[in-house]
C-alpha cells in the first residue's frame, strides 16, 4: 500500500467503494450506517477521510462488511 503522507484529506464515497470493490449504492448504505471507515458528514455530504480508509485496508482494523 502507497504510503499515506501524500493523499488527499478525504476522498467520496463512490471513491471509497471503489477502493473496497463495492457498488456505489453499497458504499452509501455503509456511509449512513456508520459501517463505512472514515466517514463523516459535512454540509449534508458525505466524505471519507482517507487516512481512516487505508488504515482499514492495511490491515489495522477489521472490516466486518468484506468477511
Amino acid at each position: 500500500m502507497a504510503p499515506t503522507t501524500n493523499l488527499v484529506e478525504t476522498i467520496s464515497v463512490a471513491q471509497a467503494g471503489v477502493l473496497l470493490g463495492i457498488s456505489r449504492k453499497t458504499a452509501y448504505k455503509l456511509a449512513k450506517t456508520g459501517e463505512l471507515p472514515g466517514v463523516r458528514k459535512l454540509g449534508g455530504r458525505y466524505k471519507v477521510v482517507t487516512h481512516k480508509l487505508y488504515e482499514y485496508l492495511d490491515g489495522k482494523q477489521n472490516l466486518a462488511f468484506l468477511q
